[in-house]
């Protein structure tokens, strides 16, 4: 417990300082969103017109402390503004809009690349020198190599422009509505395959290689030959002696890959017009539209702050020495 709330408290400093950061940056860049979207405009602007997108947008002359007290009190109520590239949306309803599939894409992506390239990494270190030891290692490495957006490029000419098996672009069909049906939801996972196919490909070599050497390093600790000696089954010392030691590692690296699905898919999104977040931080940047870059920029730190924090409950569950620090 006294971990816990030790690293809550270095949580919320985080959180704190990310909060500053996020109101100071912007403030410090020669001009502001409002003078980008007024050059933009055609025609003249008289200055009470003027005025009135800045106080639209947030951007008074007012002291810059009274500026921040209501810049934190809107961002704990969840309130970044109105967003200047879908005017007159609010900021909130186009990220919660965004979240969804950006989640679904990367919960199931991230998911699928951690069970299978943490379960492949402990049975190629069980048995080393093997065929799979000698073949994964070097062909997941091959794979692992290639960026995500040019497999991404790949798969969707070959696979949805020359053979037609699956959709190319967005995440349903357009003549579908949202809905619990078997229809809807099919199209769903139809069109999330391609993207998700990619990350996959591309990550799980890592989760793999991971577990893989820490797993061989593991399995030369004196407990291992101990519970081996014990006559206990391989599929016991396996499993509760050196794979719960060896995962560590990876749950941390899980963890911060929970933080960074917000942002980690973001090329993926672009390529096959997935309608995420990272497809949204591309358009924030391309039309300054700093109110949602700013929203985007500050879920991804909270996500990442919230994801090692979750890491830590894990960490007292499966490590007794952190119970006792």
């Amino acid at each position: 417990m006294k971990y816990l709330l030790k690293q809550i408290g270095l949580y919320l400093v985080a959180a704190w300082a990310s909060l500053t950061l996020n109101f100071f940056l912007p403030r410090m860049m020669p001009g502001d969103p409002v003078t980008a979207l007024i050059g933009r405009m055609r025609g003249r602007l008289t200055p009470g017109e003027i005025e009135a997108i800045r106080q639209a947008y947030g951007f008074t002359n007012g002291p810059l402390v009274e500026q921040y007290i209501q810049y934190l009190s809107h961002a704990l109520r969840g309130d970044f503004g109105v967003s200047i590239s879908a005017y007159p949306a609010q900021v909130s309803s186009i990220i919660a809009t965004g979240f969804m599939w950006t989640l679904l894409l990367g919960a199931v992506t991230l998911l699928i690349s951690f069970v299978l390239g943490t379960a492949l990494g402990v049975i190629i270190a069980w048995k080393r020198n093997g065929f799979l030891d000698s073949t994964l290692p070097g062909l997941t490495g091959f794979v692992g190599s290639f960026p995500y957006f040019w497999l991404a490029m790949v798969a969707l000419y070959y696979l949805g422009f020359e053979l037609g098996w699956f959709p190319m672009a967005h995440a349903y069909s357009d003549y579908l509505s949202p809905g619990f049906t078997w229809e809807y939801i099919s199209s769903v996972m139809l069109h999330m395959v391609l993207p998700a196919v990619t990350i996959i490909l591309v990550s799980v070599g890592g989760w793999m290689m991971g577990m893989r050497s820490t797993m061989i390093s593991v399995l030369n600790e004196d407990y291992i030959i101990m519970a081996e000696a014990k006559g206990l089954s391989q599929r016991t010392v396996m499993f509760k002696y050196a794979m719960r030691n060896a995962i560590l590692p990876n749950i941390t690296q899980f963890g911060m890959s929970i933080g960074f699905i917000l942002a980690g898919q973001l090329l993926t999104e672009m390529v096959f017009s997935y309608p995420g977040l990272g497809f949204y931080l591309v358009r924030s940047v391309t039309t300054l539209d700093y109110p949602l870059m700013q929203a985007l920029f500050l879920m991804i730190t909270m996500a990442v702050l919230a994801a090692n924090f979750l890491v830590d409950i894990l960490y007292v569950q499966l490590d007794p020495r952190v119970r006792v620090s």
